[in-house]
Parts: structure tokens; sequence; C-alpha cells
């Protein structure tokens, strides 16, 4: 029982520290644009299609046992993996190539603007590239460290960026249906659609009870809700809709006078971008490890290394942000894909294998 609960723990981190690390950036932005009023209800729905996708996600994993979706894809036909697992590895090489690039724009944009766009890509790539070729329990292992030291400050940080909220932001609470047309909304689901594909990959390696998953999820929903709102709340919705990662400049304008350090924003961003590290790792290591089912011949860390060159040579193919944000959108119906076909197909697949296993044994 002990290793089980174990298991469980170190699922639940993951799953925790892989979409607190996508959240705060640039989540709030998207769905503050999206809408003037109501921020609320595309909070809402993002969040329910989560749970709903999730669910379904490990239901259909469920009929099959100690098997990944790689396995359950390859195992059904050769069509599945045109279907499936060819848009799956796009996917996660199209997240690789454009969290590293975003996210060091990111990192030179906030605090270290003297530093060479390069040697953070290089940063971020290198660490990440390392603990993927540890294998799957090194990461898991480092991000239960990582929760250790880093989840206590984020959380402290969250509920102190409450210290500038002028609760009258909240009115209006009406809220109409027109941010489904907008493309800043679409691209916001980068933070749901991303975070629990692991699942499907780790089964050979960890058993886990599904409604810890779950529990995870629903930990999570405050952060999403707040991560909009703070920012609305501290500088109300017209100056937020403006401003880059809303988010951050509301947390950079928090004032603990008993803190002896002078911002606390360093040690939130900081916590963060080892979050994203970790989540970089792990996209690898689910990556190389689609190739390498079918280049088995080709060492993993061989395939590792030549993923993780190419993503940083594909890198410096980005000019500028406008580009990092064309790729976003460009990302999004593939996301949209992944996100309803995955989930959807193993649900089918297992349903129909469940129906013809009990049909033979009658």
């Amino acid at each position: 029982m002990k290793a089980m609960a174990d298991k469980n723990l170190h699922v639940m981190l993951m799953y925790v520290i892989s979409h607190l690390g996508l959240i705060f950036f640039m989540y709030p932005g998207n769905v503050i644009s999206s809408t003037e009023q109501g921020h609320w209800l595309p909070v809402l729905i993002g969040v329910s299609i989560h749970f709903l996708f999730i669910t379904i996600y490990m239901k259909g994993l469920s009929y099959f046992p100690k098997k990944d979706i790689i396995r359950i894809y390859a195992g059904i036909g050769k069509w599945t993996t045109i279907f499936f697992i060819i848009p799956i590895f796009f996917y996660f090489s199209m997240i690789l190539l454009i969290t590293v690039r975003a996210y060091a724009e990111i990192i030179t944009i906030v605090f270290l603007s003297n530093t060479p766009l390069w040697a953070i890509m290089l940063l971020l790539i290198s660490i990440s590239t390392y603990i993927a070729i540890k294998g799957v329990e090194t990461i898991f292992r480092t991000g239960l460290l990582l929760s250790l030291l880093f989840l206590p400050v984020i959380i402290f940080i969250f509920f102190t960026s409450f210290q500038n909220a002028d609760w009258r932001y909240i009115v209006p609470l009406d809220a109409d249906l027109g941010f489904l047309m907008k493309r800043t909304y679409f691209e916001s689901f980068f933070a749901f659609s991303g975070g629990f594909l692991f699942l499907g990959f780790v089964q050979p390696y960890f058993s886990y009870d599904r409604k810890y998953i779950l529990w995870a999820g629903a930990f999570l929903i405050p952060f999403f809700l707040f991560s909009v709102y703070i920012p609305v709340l501290t500088f109300g919705q017209a100056t937020s809709a403006t401003t880059f990662l809303p988010y951050v400049i509301a947390v950079d304008a928090i004032n603990i006078n008993w803190l002896m350090f002078d911002r606390v924003t360093m040690f939130f961003l900081l916590s963060l971008i080892c979050f994203i590290m970790l989540y970089i790792s792990l996209v690898s290591w689910k990556a190389v490890r689609i190739a390498n089912h079918y280049l088995p011949a080709i060492k993993p860390v061989k395939l590792l290394l030549s993923l993780s060159t190419l993503v940083f040579i594909s890198c410096f193919f980005i000019p500028d942000w406008r580009a990092v944000e064309q790729l976003f959108w460009w990302n999004t119906f593939l996301r949209f894909y992944i996100l309803v076909a995955v989930p959807l197909s193993l649900l089918f697949f297992g349903y129909r294998m469940k129906r013809k296993s009990k049909h033979e044994n009658m």
C-alpha cells in the first residue's frame, strides 16, 4: 500500500507542477484579452472541458493496464499511427520549440535583459535534456523535490498577491459568449491540453489511482481562476488587457515589509521556470519514447540529443515575439485535435476491446 501511495503522490505532483508552470505566464493575458467582463465564464468552460477530457482519457487508459498509448495504438493497427501517434509526436515537438523559445523570451524580458537569448535557450534545453536522459524515474523524483522546495513559495506568493486587490473591480459579473469567437481564448487552452498526456506514457512504470488526479485538478481550479482575476482586481480590466504577463506585473506590485527581500517576483519566477524545465524534460522523454518505438536501432540517448539539438537550432528561426504568437496560433488546431481525439479514441478502442472480449468469453 505504501508503494502505491508513493506512486500516486509522484504522479499527482507532476500533474500539478506541469500545469502551474503553464498557468501564470500567458494564460491570464489570453483570457483577459478575450472578454471585458465575466472572466469566470471562460475560465469555467476551460476547466470543465479539461475535466471532461481528462476523465475520458483516464477511463480509456484503464482498459489497457500496464500499456502506454504507444503500445495501445501500435497494437490496434497501422492506421492509428497515422491518425494519432504521428500527430502526438509532432505536437510534442511543437511544444518543445514554442516553450523553449517563448519562456526564454519571457526570462529575457522580465529579469535577464542583458543575457543573450541563445544562452537562456541553451540553459533551458540543456538542463531539461540532462534530466530526460536519466529517465522517467529521475524526472518524477525531481518533480517531488521541486514540489517540496517551490510549491510552498508559489502558494505563499499566490495568497499575498491579493494584497492590492480592489474587489469592486470584480463587477460586473455578467458574461456573454463573445469570447468563444476570440483567437486569444482558443490560445489559452495550451494551459489545459498539454499537461495530462503524460498519464498515458507512465503506465508501464507507475500505477496511480484516477481519483488522485481529479483531486489534483480540483486543487488547480483556484489558480486558473485567480491568475486571471488578481490582475483584474489589482489594475482593472482596461489596464490588465494592455499589459504583458499581467499576473507577473501584479506579483511585482506586492510589498511585504517584514520580508528581507525587496522583490518576491524573483522567487516566484525562478520557481515557475524550474517547473517549466521539468515539463520540457517530460515532453522530451515522451517524444523520444515515440521515436524509439519506431526507430529501435537508435539509442534513446542519441534520439534525445538529436531532438534537443534540432529544437535549439529551430529556435533561431523564430525572430521575435510576434512569430512566437503566430506559432501558438498555428499549434492551436493541433492542440484541440490532440485534446479531443486522443481521449475519445482510447475510450472507443477500450470499450470495443472489452465488448469483443466479453463476446468471445460467452
